[in-house]
């Protein structure tokens, strides 16, 4: 049985497939097309999964979509009928629920397919659902709550339930225009972010300010016991004006979400480009621990109503990789389960795997691990791309080495300062890069974020680098030794392990941390087990390969990001390629 997952006119477009309840293939659409959080149809990720399965869009059996107009139908139709909404949001709204029911129409378009010739069964999956089902269906857990914390999906922001076995049981929801998303979404507005996705800034500046307004934050979002998630929507826009929003296909686009409200609380908002000062990091600061209030009421709350210790979450909110590292202190939940695209990215993998388990009953024999997912290149490819890239013509040395030199080389290239591109195996899924797409340099030098920023990455001096670190060395360096796989949680580094790996000790104590385990990425492990050899520090740092664009996918594009930059080494396959000939 082979079901297509979509995630279709939204940001981070994707799609996945699986066989028989195994999953084959999982990308994002803004990998090929080369915009970050690319918004629409799926078309090349699609084609991706088809090619990695072996099979054609005939040949498939049930497509999914992380959509359900019909859902919460005539709670939408009254909250509409009580508000004033802006006659452009609606026709925009209208307009994209309409192309989610032509599904199959726009598929036998893309794929010049006729219709008569599409076996698959459509299924419209309620969006909170997929979420969940990305977490809990693919989670080691048999028996786990299970959480969907987002901004807005199908009119609810937030559902939980209690995941067993091959079903799941929605126990509540909040329903919009309340939402945690929300709430972060429209500070990191104020705070002079306004691209879509830049929330991850706001959780790097807040270790530097102090949380000094807590009590205005507080009287903008609440959690009561018996009223669940309440905004203050004195201080929003989106109930009554609608916010525009933009899915159309290239870089999604919300508009503004807070209210004059905020600025007369907390002083003007900073417009995109302006100056941080400590003002604006004592307010990301206070943003960040009023979101962590209610992301564990709401977490706690959950817990009381399933007794269950394991915990599986998914949605925008479950990228907090600094309120994740704190579920064990904050909550009873002693394990926890986030896949790597917990974002709506994820929501293919998720309506997938609803379909196969809740709607056709089938059971469970997967679970996922590791995040390599993506599109595999082999030694032909990379060799074309080598050859038509000209590399030796600017001055780079071509090495075609053995896995043992390769590994060795590298190690030693990132012990003496240099800065590594790696290009290897599948491609990964999610918004991290995990050892397969990486830029890595070594975490013992305390210039190594500068240089990196200086010569590649060019970001913002206060979003930290990530330790990939040995899973069995873990609690020699971290206060909490859980593995996590996927770079989704914070924990403080041990006091006398920080000075010696300052490039990825942020300036709190902490790291987002990503464990390696060998039998997941056997190269990757074995490289930063030959780094160890050499410095006696089993950690490598480790960043996205790319430049202010989506993870780079294919062999040209790592190439490319080589050339225009100002990156030493690149591994690509088993080619060691060095700048000037070192």
């Amino acid at each position: 049985m082979l079901i297509l997952g979509i995630n279709a006119y939204h940001a981070d477009a994707s799609a996945a497939i699986l066989l028989d309840g195994l999953l084959i293939s999982a990308v994002e659409e803004e990998r090929f097309r080369r915009v970050k959080h690319w918004a629409g149809f799926p078309t090349q990720a699609i084609q991706s999964c088809l090619k990695e399965a072996g099979v054609s869009l005939a040949q498939v059996d049930h497509i999914s979509i992380s959509r359900d107009p019909k859902a919460n139908f005539f709670k939408k139709i009254k909250f509409l009928l009580s508000h004033r909404l802006k006659s452009s949001f609606l026709k925009n709204r209208a307009k994209n629920f309409s192309k989610v029911r032509n599904l199959r129409e726009v598929l036998s378009l893309e794929f010049d397919l006729p219709r008569y010739q599409m076996k698959s069964k459509l299924h419209p999956v309620e969006h909170h659902r997929s979420h969940m089902g990305s977490s809990f269906f693919v989670s080691p857990f048999e028996e786990a709550a299970v959480i969907s914390i987002d901004a807005l999906g199908d009119y609810v922001s937030t559902m939980w339930a209690k995941g067993q076995g091959n079903k799941m049981k929605v126990l509540g929801c909040v329903n919009f225009p309340h939402s945690l998303g929300f709430f972060y979404t429209a500070g990191t507005q104020f705070l002079g972010f306004p691209h879509y996705g830049d929330e991850y800034k706001v959780m790097g500046l807040a270790s530097y300010g102090k949380p000094i307004y807590i009590e205005g934050f507080r009287k903008m979002i609440r959690w009561d016991v018996s009223k669940g998630l309440q905004l203050d929507l004195n201080f929003f826009r989106h109930h009554n004006e609608g916010v525009a929003m933009s899915w159309e296909g290239g870089e999604p686009v919300i508009g503004t979400m807070y209210s004059q409200k905020w600025e007369e609380l907390l002083g003007s908002a900073l417009k995109n480009g302006e100056e941080l000062t400590p003002h604006h990091q004592d307010i990301a600061a206070s943003l960040q621990f009023v979101f962590e209030e209610i992301y564990f009421a709401i977490l706690n709350h959950v817990y009381q109503r399933t007794g269950l210790k394991k915990l599986c979450l998914a949605g925008g909110c479950a990228m907090n990789s600094v309120a994740n590292g704190k579920i064990f202190d904050r909550t009873p939940f002693e394990e926890v389960y986030i896949q790597p695209a917990a974002g709506d990215a994820g929501t293919a993998i998720g309506s997938a795997y609803y379909v196969h388990h809740q709607i056709l009953g089938n059971p469970r024999n997967f679970v996922m691990n590791h995040s390599y997912w993506g599109p595999e290149f082999n030694q032909e490819d990379i060799s074309k791309a080598i050859q038509s890239g000209e590399i030796s013509d600017f001055g780079f040395r071509i090495s075609d080495l053995p896995e043992e030199e390769l590994i060795r080389l590298t190690a030693q290239a990132i012990s003496e300062g240099k800065v590594v591109g790696w290009f290897q195996g599948p491609m990964e899924w999610g918004a991290r890069a995990l050892g397969n797409r990486s830029i890595l340099a070594d975490p013992r030098r305390p210039e190594m974020k500068d240089i990196l920023n200086a010569r590649i990455k060019r970001r913002e001096p206060f979003r930290p680098f990530a330790p990939s670190i040995l899973l069995e060395r873990v609690g020699d360096f971290f206060e909490n030794d859980y593995p996590d796989p996927f770079m989704l949680k914070v924990y403080p580094v041990k006091q006398e392990k920080r000075g010696l790996i300052p490039a990825v000790t942020h300036v709190d104590g902490t790291g987002r941390l990503q464990t390696v385990r060998k039998e997941d990425n056997s190269l990757y492990w074995s490289l930063i087990k030959s780094f160890e050899s050499l410095t006696g520090v089993p950690i490598i740092l480790n960043t996205s390969f790319n430049e202010n664009e989506p993870i780079v996918c294919q062999p040209s594009e790592a190439i490319n990001c080589l050339l225009r930059t100002k990156m030493d080494v690149l591994v690509i396959g088993k080619y060691f390629i060095s700048r000037n000939g070192k």
